[in-house]
């Protein structure tokens, strides 16, 4: 009998297409697990609506549920509720550390834009950095520089 739990632990072998050291569950995509008499249904978010890499986490869910012999997979992606980097756990924080991206920052009800410019550098845990650009490789990065061990580096956007 496959349960709920089973599931989840099964769902962390599941990795960020764009940050394999991540889980999709640490980046806190899964947003529901069902088990009922066999049948399974996990619910996903994506990061941004436009998230390129969403159909490839979608299978890749369903490939890895498939490997615990349910009778049934549905892998529902939902965007009712807005995905928000609230949601990253302290261990999908560590593991953007580890890749060499700056963790977004907990924010509570308002996103300040002073949170947007100012990153803790992921190689020194220093706060003197600064924000080159918004833009990074992808929407969900902007640039940064650390003027203490003089690396730049990407932060994860707080949204």
């Amino acid at each position: 009998m496959i349960s709920p739990e089973d599931v989840w632990c099964a769902l962390h072998d599941v990795k960020d297409p764009e940050i394999p050291t991540l889980s999709i569950v640490d980046m806190g995509i899964i947003t529901n697990v069902k088990v009922e008499n066999g049948h399974i249904k996990v619910s996903m978010t994506p990061t941004f609506v436009g998230c390129p890499a969403i159909e490839v986490m979608r299978k890749d869910v369903e490939l890895r549920i498939a490997e615990m012999n349910p009778e049934s997979v549905e892998v529902e992606v939902n965007l009712d509720v807005p995905w928000d980097t609230n949601r990253i756990t302290d261990n999908g924080r560590a593991a953007l550390k580890k890749f060499g991206l700056a963790p977004p920052p907990r924010y509570d009800m308002v996103l300040e834009l002073e949170v947007l410019e100012r990153a803790v550098c992921p190689y020194c845990n220093s706060n003197n950095t600064e924000m080159q650009t918004p833009f990074g490789p992808t929407l969900c990065r902007s640039m940064h520089y650390c003027k203490d061990c003089f690396q730049a580096f990407e932060q994860f956007k707080p949204v």
